[in-house]
């Protein structure tokens, strides 16, 4: 993009940038909610070639990697851009550059100094003065969140207690969590059910491996509780799950998702955390560390917790240090 002495004018606009993907959508979107900065408009990015392999990285005639509409809206740019993902890092450099305040979440692999402000995971080890980390990532899950979900999802409160949700993930680079680890996990779902009682509310997400989904369809049919698979399987049931659980298991793949489960206010059980590698596996150490969850064992007694809120957290120090940008 070419530089320019005069700035644009700025639009009274927030936007959030992102690449579409759910976990980065949400988590853009959860912020500016936190801000309080007005409604926000979300962009969903389409870099073009070479953009889409080089991205945060800036080349000749980048104001046009993500088409003609974005070129466009460089000449009115928003007063606060929040992106997310490494699509979105290149975008909100092209509109810091055209004299927007730009937050980043996500490592942007590149240095942090080329935005106002980068959100980062703790356990990716980013520094830097204009860093914020977080445990985990972000997420819109609170007290209103939760009652709001309590009440759309009402009919959960008839379910025996204890009341247990199951969230599963699948295999990812630092983890395979499979139909044999599936049936692990199950076993310990099955003994604690033999001895305690209550129901199961269980949920798979996109990555779940096809044989799970397979084993699930009707292992649990006369559970007391239910198994949502996929969209035929009536609306997404997550928010009523995470509202009404007595406590939560989740297999150890996602750090969003135990990320949401820990933002409640029930015990959280991770299976297996040893079988993670990498960066998700700090991830993991720390909250077994603070005590906020536990590996699953067969009991899955109940201990105090502490709901981890770090949307708020975040959002309160960036109204100190974005001052005059977000009313």
């Amino acid at each position: 993009m070419e530089q320019t002495d005069r700035p644009a004018p700025l639009s009274d606009r927030v936007w959030t940038l992102t690449d579409g993907h759910a976990g980065n959508v949400r988590q853009a979107s959860a912020l500016a909610e936190a801000l309080e900065a007005g409604p926000h408009q979300t962009l969903t990015l389409r870099p073009n070639a070479p953009w889409r392999w080089w991205a945060p990285r800036r080349l000749p005639g980048d104001a046009g990697a993500f088409g003609s509409a974005f070129r466009d809206a460089l000449a009115a740019p928003p007063r606060l851009a929040i992106g997310c993902g490494r699509q979105a890092a290149l975008a909100t450099r092209l509109l810091r550059a055209a004299g927007s305040r730009v937050v980043q979440i996500l490592d942007p692999r590149l240095d942090p100094s080329l935005w106002d402000w980068v959100i980062a995971p703790a356990h990716d080890g980013l520094s830097g003065t204009n860093v914020l980390t977080v445990q985990g990532s972000l997420n819109p899950i609170d007290d209103a969140w939760l009652t709001q979900a309590r009440d759309r999802f009402a009919t959960f409160a008839d379910l025996p207690a204890p009341r247990t949700a199951v969230l599963l993930g699948g295999s990812s680079a630092h983890v395979r969590f499979d139909r044999n680890a599936f049936e692990v996990l199950a076993g310990r779902l099955e003994a604690m059910l033999a001895s305690e009682g209550g129901s199961l509310l269980i949920t798979a997400s996109r990555r779940t491996d096809a044989r799970v989904r397979e084993a699930l369809r009707h292992r649990y049919v006369e559970t007391p509780g239910l198994t949502w698979l996929d969209e035929a399987d009536g609306p997404n049931p997550y928010p009523g799950l995470l509202a009404w659980a007595d406590r939560i298991v989740c297999s150890p793949d996602s750090v969003n998702m135990i990320s949401e489960a820990c933002a409640t206010r029930v015990p959280v059980f991770v299976f297996d955390p040893p079988r993670v590698s990498g960066r998700p596996r700090r991830f993991l150490d720390a909250l077994l560390a603070g005590g906020r969850i536990r590996a699953m064992d067969g009991t899955l007694a109940s201990f105090p917790v502490e709901p981890l809120r770090e949307t708020a957290r975040v959002a309160g120090l960036l109204r100190e240090r974005l001052d005059g940008f977000v009313r």
